[in-house]
């Protein structure tokens, strides 16, 4: 999705303070192809894309290179000599002058390989091939780095997503529009029909379908009613809403989402690291070798000095390896900005390089495989009891009581009993680890599980068989009944994600063996990991067991992921080869925090989608590799034979360099399909 078309300008530029967190994202580096090296902080040292002129300039530039060409042509020496030292003038005098600098300091990057091969061209009398090298390799050089931009500075445009302002209720009713800077905590928001979410917020009052997309990646519109999270950036669709502020504007999901993002850019990936170490020593080891063929061709080939001294020239300005350096930070920031569009929070280049060698993944069962809400599924009358009123009594105990599986009931029954608005039971008590009592209309009903039955003497064998079934299925039973009978069943669950099976189908037909490890009882966790199509499944885990059992099947099985929610689950998120965390409502933030990606909208087809964009990210990076390393094979056998030009290899750098950054921003595009 181009979020650039759902947004409109507000007239600020990508720094201007908005109470958002300030991105910087962090530029790829061009590393030792520009003369720096990678850990001096500076990925830009020695790279000062400020010292290029702009573009009427570098027009000027090469029409002056080409004059000098035509003039060297006509023999107009002295005429053309004059055309190509304005052409550098134009294009190349801030290169060249960085040229020197990394000559002095013995840096071996492209501005000092520039300096030198433009200084021996005009040494050698090939100064029209010295004017057009240089201005060839301005224009380049500009058209890359507004490639580059693209791939830099494309999480900027989220933070464009949330607006300015947002309408605040005042005491007496009225709104009034104000800077989301200033937003305080707990503040009433207004969101018209059709504006943006300003701030994160729980909705107070209203229902509308909100659209989420830009920041959980939900390709359907979210039914949104009171007690509903809403997110900086999401846009509402039909009716009003009113909120309930509950991050400042620093602290939205949206600020975190491109707070990450700019920290996983810095976080360079293990090829990229490849890459960065073997420029390191490339480029010197060429620079010997231009030496050498200037040196020695005379001498063993018979070439001419002149000719010797050209062909190692032209081998210097092929030697650059920008467009190998260059190949790798594109591809990841394009991919990592691609997830993140949809809903999958990528922590870093080493993260997305570690998905594609997935073999087995574990996960937690409660809020990952299952909603983590405990949900009615199933009700009946027994032994004769009319449904309308057994279902009215066991609201009337479940709505008193605080236990997840009665607030369960209560929900599920509230449509049963549409007259219903407040609890009249008397005399309601807790059984401690039994259920609740207590009275209505005069008599004395119970809601528990078997073993309160059991206590008052109402169990049977068909009852104990018809919860049995029950169980198996991974469900718990709750009964309902007063003194002489039990009443009625109710089972409630917790469900399996809604694709869930679809994703755990996914990942087995991607390799990837999913399995569960849970701390619940092991005949729910057979049941529901039965139900997502999963064979392997593995309860009563204690975190230390789901350690344990995450190095076994690293060990038997090979690189394994943790997908979980929960405080629980983190020292198996941070041991697994790839951590994966929900990010919905249930999740914790110390969840979020130790996994290496974090799917926003829990949809657990996201981790296929994530393995596919690893591999996929993997083919194109190598692609560029084998692209920069084959065209710079190509000119050094040219160059051995006598057959190079400067400006041929002026044009074929920089041509592969724009060809690999093309290459990478494809995957700005990357769709997920199965």
């Amino acid at each position: 999705m181009n979020h650039s078309q759902h947004h409109h300008s507000h007239g600020h530029s990508p720094g201007h303070a908005r109470g958002h967190a300030a991105v910087t994202p962090a530029a790829p580096a061009c590393g030792s192809c520009c003369g720096a090296s990678p850990a001096s902080g500076d990925p830009h040292a020695g790279h000062d894309h400020g010292v290029l002129p702009g573009w009427p300039r570098i027009a000027a530039a090469l029409a002056m290179a080409a004059g000098a060409e035509a003039a060297h042509w006509a023999q107009q020496e002295y005429l053309g000599m004059a055309l190509a030292v304005v052409a550098i003038a134009l294009s190349g005098l801030g290169v060249y002058r960085s040229g020197l600098k990394d000559l002095a300091r013995l840096r071996l990057g492209i501005h000092a390989l520039m300096a030198v091969a433009v200084t021996g061209a005009f040494l050698i009398g090939q100064w029209p091939e010295a004017a057009m090298v240089m201005a060839l390799y301005a224009a380049a050089e500009r058209i890359e780095d507004q490639a580059m931009d693209r791939a830099r500075h494309a999480i900027r445009s989220l933070l464009d997503l949330a607006p300015e302002t947002a309408d605040v209720v005042q005491p007496g009713g009225a709104t009034e529009r104000m800077p989301v800077a200033q937003v305080p905590l707990g503040a009433a928001v207004r969101i018209a029909p059709g504006a943006r979410v300003p701030l994160d917020g729980t909705v107070t009052h209203g229902e509308s379908a909100v659209n989420q997309a830009p920041i959980t990646g939900e390709s359907q519109l979210a039914d949104k009613a009171p007690g509903d999270p809403l997110y900086a950036g999401s846009v509402n669709q039909q009716g009003e809403l009113f909120m309930e502020v509950t991050a400042p504007a620093s602290s939205t999901l949206l600020s975190r989402i491109v707070h990450a993002v700019e920290q996983a850019q810095a976080s360079r990936a293990p090829t990229q690291r490849f890459v960065d170490r073997f420029a390191a020593v490339y480029t010197p080891i060429v620079f010997v070798l231009a030496v050498l063929l200037a040196l020695l061709a005379p001498l063993v080939m018979g070439w001419g000095w002149q000719q010797a001294a050209y062909q190692a020239l032209a081998l210097l300005v092929i030697a650059c390896p920008c467009a190998l350096v260059i190949s790798t930070p594109v591809t990841v920031v394009s991919a990592l900005t691609a997830a993140a569009r949809r809903g999958v929070l990528i922590k870093g280049g080493s993260a997305l390089e570690s998905a594609r060698g997935l073999r087995a993944i574990a996960l937690d069962k409660t809020g990952t495989l299952t909603t983590g809400s405990p949900t009615l599924v199933d009700w009946q009358a027994l032994n004769g009891a009319e449904a309308a009123t057994a279902a009215a009594t066991a609201w009337q105990l479940a709505s008193r009581s605080d236990h997840p599986v009665s607030r369960a009931i209560a929900a599920g029954l509230l449509a049963a009993t549409p007259g219903a608005t407040a609890s009249t039971v008397q005399d309601l008590r807790a059984l401690p680890g039994r259920g609740v009592e207590g009275h209505w209309n005069g008599q004395r009903f119970v809601l528990g599980n078997l073993r309160l039955v059991r206590e008052m003497g109402l169990a049977g064998a068909a009852l104990e068989q018809a919860l049995a079934a029950h169980e198996q299925q991974g469900r718990t039973v709750t009964l309902l009944a007063n003194d002489s009978a039990v009443l009625a069943l109710f089972a409630v669950a917790d469900p399996l994600r809604g694709h869930a099976r679809e994703a755990v189908a996914q990942l087995q037909a991607l390799g990837v063996e999913p399995i569960v490890l849970s701390g619940d009882n092991a005949a729910t966790v057979r049941a529901v990991a039965a139900e997502a199509g999963i064979q392997d499944a593995r309860g009563g885990l204690l975190p230390q067991d789901k350690l344990d059992a995450l190095a076994e099947l690293q060990r038997t099985r090979g690189a394994t992921a943790m997908t979980g929610d929960g405080i629980n689950d983190a020292p198996a998120l941070a041991r697994a080869d790839v951590g994966f965390a929900m990010g919905g409502t249930h999740s914790t933030g110390m969840a979020m925090e130790t996994a290496a990606v974090v799917l926003m909208n829990d949809d657990l087809r996201r981790i296929p989608d994530t393995v596919r964009l690893s591999r996929q990210a993997h083919g194109v990076l190598w692609q560029n590799i084998t692209l920069a390393l084959g065209v710079k094979a190509v000119f050094f056998v040219l160059a051995l034979m006598g057959m190079a030009t400067m400006w041929m290899a002026v044009v074929a750098d920089m041509g592969v360099s724009l060809l690999v950054v093309a290459n990478g921003l494809r995957l700005r595009r990357w769709e997920p399909t199965a």
